[in-house]
């Protein structure tokens, strides 16, 4: 298992990971799966310094994904990410996931980023546990920030300097 740099190619199957998730869980808030346009314009915004990468097999199928994303538009907070993760379901718990955060990790400071943001869902414990091993520290909870499934959702945020 490795991680590179996600292609057009790899969008029908980052879609379908991520899909998955908006429909069933509150790892992430969207509330609308992606269409396949969406999809694309999604990866074509996150091109450059802002990366996605995919964990493949050695057979080249994606077991999960990553991405930096821009933190906040205004021009004082251009030097700060946020990451995301996703792992399909079938793989979790193998460590695509922590090789996905660390490749992401590496590619932030080499992209000449100052810190990484994560902002996870309260309660997820795989995730927060993650991220800690990583060297995230919490530095905050937004209480009742999101709402799906018909709950308040808090949001724990988490920070790795580089």
């Amino acid at each position: 298992m490795h991680t590179r740099l996600a292609t057009p190619d790899d969008a029908e199957a980052i879609r379908e990971i991520y899909n998955v998730e908006v429909l069933s869980s509150t790892v992430t808030f969207d509330l609308v799966p992606r269409s396949p346009s969406d999809q694309r314009a999604w990866q074509e915004a996150r091109s450059g310094a802002h990366a996605v990468l995919v964990a493949v097999d050695d057979d080249g199928t994606v077991l999960g994904f990553g991405s930096l994303s821009p933190y906040r538009e205004r021009p004082a907070y251009s030097t700060t990410v946020e990451d995301s993760v996703y792992v399909h379901r079938d793989h979790q718990g193998r460590g695509v996931g922590r090789l996905v955060l660390a490749d992401l990790v590496a590619l932030a400071g080499s992209h000449g980023f100052h810190t990484v943001m994560a902002r996870i869902v309260a309660g997820h414990d795989a995730s927060i546990g993650l991220h800690a091993a990583l060297g995230f520290e919490t530095v905050g909870t937004e209480r009742e920030i999101g709402r799906k499934f018909g709950r308040w959702l808090d949001v724990v945020v988490m920070q790795r300097m580089l």
